[in-house]
């Protein structure tokens, strides 16, 4: 089954690109120069920052929808990221390296389903979970931390 995987729009973090240390504090968001990789895995291009690159800390709403499964957690953008992640029947390394937590959803936006999955074998969890009846979409997260990852549709 073909699959789309997205990441996060630079858009909704432009205003904080630049922006001095007292600045971020008051929007609640850190800067932190990558020091090693992997470690800093950036949601809009869905990479691993290298070393020397600036990443912003910040805290994202990721299931915004009006449930009881509305949740926000903490990710890393890169700072001055110009464009999203956007690929069909790929998993970026970022994803691969990593365990992943595997969260469906329905058109109602309850979760149905979940599996804990090595990042290596997400293409075939990512079939198993759309093979299911009623689900829309999934969201990745890193299971070590449980911070959002990206969203995957079908394709």
């Amino acid at each position: 089954m073909a699959f789309r995987i997205r990441g996060l729009s630079p858009e909704p973090f432009r205003h904080l690109f630049g922006l001095d240390e007292a600045a971020l504090a008051a929007a609640g968001a850190r800067r932190y120069v990558v020091d090693h990789a992997p470690g800093f895995p950036d949601r809009i291009e869905l990479r691993d920052l290298e070393p020397g690159e600036t990443a912003l800390l910040l805290n994202y709403t990721h299931q915004p929808a009006d449930t009881p499964f509305r949740a926000s957690h903490a990710i890393f953008v890169r700072e001055g990221a110009d464009a999203a992640y956007d690929a069909v029947d790929h998993i970026p390394d970022v994803i691969r390296i990593r365990t992943i937590s595997l969260r469906a959803f329905d058109a109602s936006h309850m979760m149905v389903e979940a599996e804990l999955v090595d990042g290596s074998d997400m293409d075939a969890a990512i079939g198993r979970l759309f093979a299911r009846p009623g689900v829309d979409y999934l969201h990745a997260h890193y299971a070590m931390r449980g911070c959002y990852a990206a969203r995957i549709d079908r394709a």
